[in-house]
């Protein structure tokens, strides 16, 4: 198994204030994401700005899509994002839509795992062409308590076995990591763990640790 990136999430309702956060992070992490509520509150001039900011990094645009799939693709490509968001719950339609768009500017679509889905729509999302998909326990999921269990290892674990390449995220920490050992993740997604630290570059370094640790230098 190759060895999982580190992805920082900004969910700031002000770009001023992802901007310090992204100041702080940037020589730490290797994705820099727009989160959906950086994108409510301060529209794509979030991920124009930070494309500019942060020219060598992926830079992933939250949009959580449900509709219109290819002109919000359109649009969150033409303003740099390399990557953007669709929900699972999307018509395949819309799915295909947004990944044609994606492949005109050399960008991905990544499938939002949020609520209901099936390894039956997981194949349907693989056989249009899309690679990548995020494995994400919400904010009020981890508000409730939930934690990650058995069959959300045994989920991400068949989504591996068809290709797909995942992200994991909901509150993830370096203490964490050891949970996943078994599952060849593509990046660890990280939000207010990183931007809301005294120190946010040590724990930047804590997840790269546990990351080396568990899945070497590959």
């Amino acid at each position: 198994m190759s060895r999982p990136l580190l992805q920082l999430a900004l969910d700031h309702t002000e770009l001023n204030a992802a901007l310090l956060s992204v100041e702080a992070l940037k020589e730490s992490v290797d994705i820099i994401e727009a989160g959906t509520i950086l994108c409510i509150s301060e529209g794509l001039n979030a991920v124009r700005t930070l494309r500019k900011v942060c020219p060598n990094h992926t830079l992933v645009a939250d949009l959580k899509v449900a509709d219109a799939g290819e002109t919000l693709a359109e649009q969150a490509f033409g303003a740099g994002a390399n990557w953007m968001t669709v929900i699972c719950a999307a018509p395949i339609a819309t799915v295909a839509k947004a990944h044609s768009v994606a492949q005109k500017y050399q960008g991905e679509v990544q499938i939002e795992l949020f609520g209901r889905w099936t390894l039956e729509d997981a194949r349907a999302w693989r056989d249009i062409g899309v690679k990548q998909a995020i494995y994400h326990r919400g904010r009020d999921a981890q508000a409730s308590g939930q934690s990650w269990s058995k069959e959300d290892l045994n989920n991400m674990a068949a989504l591996a076995e068809l290709g797909i390449a995942l992200s994991v995220t909901g509150g993830i920490t370096p203490a964490d990591l050891h949970l996943f050992k078994d599952i060849p993740v593509h990046a660890f997604i990280a939000g207010r763990a990183l931007s809301d630290a005294a120190e946010p570059a040590r724990i930047a370094e804590a997840f790269h640790q546990q990351i080396s640790a568990i899945w070497g230098n590959k």
